[in-house]
């Protein structure tokens, strides 16, 4: 063989052996959901119920709620909320050590200078005082040293394919932080509306129960009362203004617990919130989505896929390490013991060549780390699975909680209906003398117990809202989208992070 065509076969196993890459590939995980949601809660609800339907999802679903207020809180989350910033600077973490996987499969340059004067032993090896006529001496030595690893087996690469997808994971954690800050920041307005609601009924309520302890003080005045009337009357007043510290502390607390989400100190958006609201309505149509956009748009499954990606890139970087590795090395320097030598052509030195490494013998070391990979890979694999089957399980739960919410609303509004009107006709039969005063009390505390079971129930249907969209997964793309639709081509580069 012709050293030409030596050098043209040596070329082409070199290429071959470039676009070779151990391990195995990874391939996108296939979710498995259902085709629809369950046909009892998108289809089955009454008529007067809010419905679920299979429209797409609204990035800003608490748009749905028509509340400016909501809104503006939620939206500010994504720049103020001190978790999400913890979360962004995770990521900043996660791209800087990709940064440095990366420039494994460049090659390295460095540049050193050095100064040394000694004195060699007139017994050693070499007696350079015999040379010059001195016993010291002095030595400047320049240079330039340059390294390269050859990924012939694509070791680097996996490394690299790993580094990327642990940058896809910290990204998704990150969603997956700002869509429950999103979620409780919702949570707890509609929570501070509907314990504003309260307040309201206790204190409506309150003026009736001391209008009716000066009537019976006036009829107990008058011989047309009993004492026993007047002490169930003042009773009744007490337990009413017992009821607002209660509902005055959780306003309080709701407040500062939005002010802490938008890393601001206590009761900071007092005066922003103190003018009373009503509870965030829920729409007749509730968009879901589709089962099959769950793993896109769920962070948790988008984690968890990213985790078997850097899992499964791991299992390469295991086998890599099987193989020899061979290093390319090159310096160029200078060496001469007076400064003003240099520059002199005689003064050059120079070492280039190839470096081979060949595991023989780690007692069980590569073999012990390609399984323990082996193990972490079907670890991430199942908690992939557990990852796709809890959303299904949350939006499901989700559903069924919307629609049972409202179910108990209904029944609570008939009953407050009812309540009045055995109140209107309790008050006739007293005035008429059919009835004593007890059974007044008594209707009215029952009508004040619906209407703040009603205030609760209303609060706790857009709750069970707010619990659905969360579910669902929605809510960072306005803030954190995707630098494309193919989210894995380029999972370090995304717009507006």
């Amino acid at each position: 063989m012709s050293p030409h065509i030596a050098r043209v076969a040596t070329g082409v196993l070199l290429t071959m052996l470039a676009g070779c890459i151990v391990g195995p590939d990874y391939h996108e995980s296939k979710a498995a959901l259902p085709a629809h949601w369950a046909d009892q809660v998108t289809q089955g609800t009454p008529a007067y119920h809010s419905r679920t339907v299979p429209d797409d999802v609204d990035a800003r679903w608490w748009t749905v709620f028509s509340d400016a207020e909501l809104s503006s809180l939620v939206e500010r989350v994504a720049g103020a909320n001190l978790d999400v910033k913890v979360a962004t600077q995770r990521l900043m973490q996660a791209r800087a050590a990709r940064g440095v996987t990366g420039a494994d499969a460049l090659p390295a340059l460095q540049g050193s200078a050095s100064y040394q004067h000694s004195r060699s032993s007139q017994n050693g090896l070499v007696d350079i005082s015999g040379l010059n006529g001195k016993s010291d001496y002095n030595l400047w030595q320049p240079g330039i040293d340059a390294s390269w690893e050859l990924d012939l087996w694509g070791r680097v690469r996996r490394e690299i394919e790993s580094a990327d997808a642990s940058v896809q994971v910290s990204a998704d954690l990150r969603r997956d932080v700002l869509l429950s800050a999103m979620a409780e920041t919702a949570s707890d307005y509609i929570q501070l509306r509907g314990v504003q609601a309260q307040q309201v009924i206790v204190r409506e309520n309150l003026e009736i129960a001391r209008q009716n302890l000066k009537l019976t003080q006036i009829r107990f005045a008058d011989g047309v009362a009993t004492h026993l009337e007047t002490a169930e009357a003042a009773a009744q007043v007490s337990e009413n203004e017992a009821r607002l510290p209660a509902l005055e502390n959780q306003r309080v607390h709701l407040i500062n617990a939005l002010s802490f989400l938008l890393g601001e100190p206590p009761r900071t958006l007092e005066h922003e919130l103190d003018t009373v609201q009503p509870i965030p309505p829920v729409p007749p149509r509730v968009p879901v989505g589709l089962p099959s956009q769950l793993a896109e748009r769920r962070p948790d499954i988008r984690e968890a896929e990213a985790r078997l990606h850097a899992a499964t890139a791991d299992i390469g970087v295991a086998v890599g390490d099987f193989y020899p590795r061979i290093t390319l090395s090159a310096n160029l320097g200078l060496q001469a013991t007076h400064f003003g030598d240099l520059g002199e052509w005689s003064s050059r030195m120079f070492g280039v060549g190839p470096a081979l490494t060949v595991p023989i013998f780690e007692g069980g070391r590569l073999k012990g780390q390609l399984e323990l990979r082996k193990a972490q890979q079907r670890e991430a694999m199942i908690e992939y699975q557990r990852a796709v089957l809890n959303a299904w399980h949350e939006v499901d739960n989700a559903m069924s909680d919307y629609d049972t919410r409202q179910t108990r609303h209904e029944k609570l509004d008939a009953a407050v209906a009812q309540d009045q009107v055995a109140l209107e006709n309790a008050r006739r039969q007293y005035v008429a003398g059919a009835t004593d005063f007890l059974n007044v009390l008594t209707v009215q505390r029952d009508l004040l117990d619906t209407q703040q079971a009603s205030v609760v129930s209303t609060t706790d249907v857009s709750l069970s809202l707010v619990g659905l969209f969360k579910a669902l997964g929605g809510g960072w793309e306005a803030s954190f989208p995707l630098a494309s639709s193919a989210r894995r081509d380029r999972p370090v580069a995304e717009v507006g992070d």
